[in-house]
């Protein structure tokens, strides 16, 4: 507890923060100085590395993922051996910005997603909206010698909300500007659209997940191409989107629904690229064709989101992207066709490594906790209320 005080009143603070999608590449691991709180929060980026999980490691993470594979045993496992692949990552993270471990402060982590259920559902006789992420924090900072912050959806979860998107504060922190209003879009493997008006303070921040990112293209590059990823776009370039099958996806449940909303694995895994791929060989599709058309699935489901439920009464002046999408130029162009006149642009021109973005988003969120200052946004998630997000993990002894 002495420590905990300690740290609180310690400014600036060395934070690492630590994020891994529902793509499954990796981890992402960035060292910032962070110092205040809110909209007097600074943050200096100092180094930033991307960790390969090894093979094994993925598809042990993506096997419980699904109900028909996974275990309890795996999960209670895989928990911890997160951790130790976190603790890694930290130790290079420090080492690509010439520190060691006696010069971290804290960490903060996301977590692996392995299952998002945020809509109520009966458990036991009980309405209940529940998530999981791997990666146990206590673990972590007993590896570390330094106070961990995981666990940040469940709060938000237990006041009625989605526990995600968990971004917009710190897009909301980072990227308001006075005059213009943006619109900030992470491509990881979901989408997901934070709206700041011109001025605005948190009350007005709007985001929401739009549909898949990554995740269905990534899954159909592994399974028609046998490639982790379309690199650049380049199969989906070489094909033309069959634009009926696009519209019948567009129709799908998650797209008809309205903010707040989030989604994950559950809504467009296997299952949805299996019932993908079925439909596009009935209808006789190329591999290249099917490729083009889930490329354009995110992009027009972006655009989409953003016509029926932001422009209406939050028009934005530029679109500004971040995420492993943004290596997709296939991806990018069709974004930037579905915005036009609107101009697309990247993080790292506002000063924020695009793929860094959301590692820097946890130090931020992990720097906010230990300060006592609420970050989820209710009018983002449907909370009923602010809530401090986060539960902070000690070392022993």
């Amino acid at each position: 507890m002495d420590a905990l005080l300690a740290l609180r009143r310690q400014s600036p603070r060395t934070v690492v923060g630590l994020m891994s999608g529902t793509s499954l590449d990796g981890i992402d691991a960035v060292l910032a100085r962070l110092a205040g709180s809110g909209t007097s929060l600074t943050v200096e980026p100092e180094a930033f590395v991307q960790v390969p999980y090894p093979d094994s490691l993925r598809e042990l993470i993506r096997e419980n993922t699904t109900d028909s594979a996974s275990s309890v045993r795996a999960l209670t496992r895989l928990d911890v051996r997160l951790a130790e692949a976190y603790a890694d990552a930290v130790d290079q993270v420090l080492a690509e910005a010439g520190l060691d471990r006696a010069a971290l402060d804290l960490v903060g982590v996301h977590g692996q997603t392995v299952c998002h259920l945020p809509e109520p559902a009966e458990c036991a006789g009980t309405q209940v909206r529940a998530t999981l992420q791997l990666g146990n924090p206590s673990t972590l900072a007993t590896r570390l010698g330094v106070p961990v912050v995981g666990n940040f959806r469940a709060a938000d979860l237990a006041l009625g909300g989605q526990g995600a998107p968990l971004v917009p504060y710190f897009d909301y922190v980072a990227f308001t500007d006075s005059d213009e209003h943006r619109g900030l879009l992470n491509l990881g493997g979901i989408a997901n659209l934070t709206v700041l008006p011109a001025g605005g303070d948190a009350a007005d921040v709007r985001a929401f997940d739009t549909g898949p990112g990554n995740m269905v293209i990534d899954a159909l590059a592994q399974r028609l191409y046998d490639a982790p990823h379309d690199q650049n776009g380049r199969h989906a370039r070489a094909g033309t989107p069959n634009h009926d099958l696009l519209a019948d996806l567009l129709n799908g449940s998650f797209f008809r629904r309205p903010p707040p909303k989030s989604t994950g694995r559950m809504d467009f895994g296997p299952a949805y690229v299996d019932r993908l791929l079925g439909v596009a060989q009935s209808r006789g599709l190329e591999t290249e064709d099917t490729m083009a058309t889930a490329t354009l699935l995110t992009a027009a489901s972006v655009y989409q989101a953003y016509a029926q439920h932001v422009r209406p009464d939050h028009p934005i002046d530029v679109l500004i992207v971040s995420g492993g999408g943004v290596h997709n130029d296939a991806l990018m162009d069709m974004l930037r066709d579905a915005f036009a006149p609107i101009p697309v642009r990247t993080a790292t021109s506002y000063g924020v490594h695009t793929d860094a973005k959301e590692a820097l988003c946890f130090a931020v969120l992990a720097q906010e906790t230990v300060n006592g200052t609420p970050t989820n946004l209710p009018l983002v998630t449907g909370a009923s209320a602010r809530a401090l997000l986060g539960t902070v993990s000690v070392p022993g002894p």
